[in-house]
């Protein structure tokens, strides 16, 4: 039986807002994909430090799934927190919506993407998680498939942990 704390979702809400300037931008007026990713880190990581209320670090990402272009000027607006939880992990959701104040162009979906990060305790190594209950429809979507990600997830890791291996064994 779990007797692990059982937290609401949007307890973990983090939200980053910006605007998208020159300097953001590539050579097709759109915004840096290595900046967003910065950004989608970021709050995926508050998300995480609020659910676990400690020190956490980035254990993988599943990339970032774009959907639309992020303009110049665009207000881009990240969205993240806990969809998923296992004994020491914490599945994030970040959800890019990009909005056009001076078009009048409402917000639209530019991205998702799904992080994992560990809970540390005092001494650097993984602790227990709260569980996380979802509540909004939005919440339950996201938090049904969790468990096929994560399997996904480690049979990549596997595959990875593989290829690692084999190419030090080249290498030496």
């Amino acid at each position: 039986m779990n007797n692990r704390a059982t937290v609401a979702m949007k307890q973990s809400l983090a939200v980053q807002e910006n605007i998208v300037l020159p300097g953001d931008t590539n050579a097709h007026d759109t915004m840096f994909g290595g900046l967003l990713m910065k950004r989608i880190d970021e709050t995926a990581a508050i998300s995480a430090r609020r659910h676990c209320r400690g020190a956490v670090v980035t254990a993988s990402n599943d990339g970032v799934h774009f959907h639309r272009p992020v303009q110049r000027d665009d207000i881009v607006t990240v969205t993240s927190y806990v969809c998923g939880v296992g004994t020491s992990s914490m599945e994030i959701f970040v959800k890019i919506m990009t909005e056009n104040a001076s078009r009048n162009e409402p917000g639209q979906i530019a991205a998702i993407s799904f992080l994992t990060f560990v809970a540390l305790d005092e001494a650097g190594r993984p602790t227990e998680v709260p569980d996380v209950q979802p509540e909004s429809m939005e919440e339950k979507a996201v938090s049904g498939e969790a468990q096929a990600r994560k399997e996904t997830r480690l049979k990549k890791r596997l595959e990875t942990n593989d290829l690692i291996y084999e190419l030090n064994r080249l290498n030496d």
